[in-house]
């Protein structure tokens, strides 16, 4: 099964496969049903109000990503 992550700049993490399924389980263990959905992403923000998955209210309240976050702080 080949399964693609990419991490978006300031954005969620997107998730594609060409082949097979993935499977995504919430944190008791219950899964998500992903029919149909060969590719979808992932909040990395913490602001959805549809976790685990991404609405785009990351670009409405300036999410930047740890990486960028911690070079700003150390002021590079």
């Amino acid at each position: 099964m080949a399964v693609k992550i990419t991490a978006r700049k300031n954005g969620p993490y997107r998730v594609e496969t060409t082949e097979g399924e993935v499977i995504l389980l919430d944190a008791e263990g219950g899964l998500y049903d992903l029919t149909g959905k060969p590719a979808f992403s992932l909040c990395r923000c913490g602001g959805s109000v549809n976790k685990p998955f991404c609405d785009g209210t990351h670009s409405k309240i300036g999410f930047q990503a740890a990486e960028l976050a911690v070079k700003k702080a150390e002021g590079v």
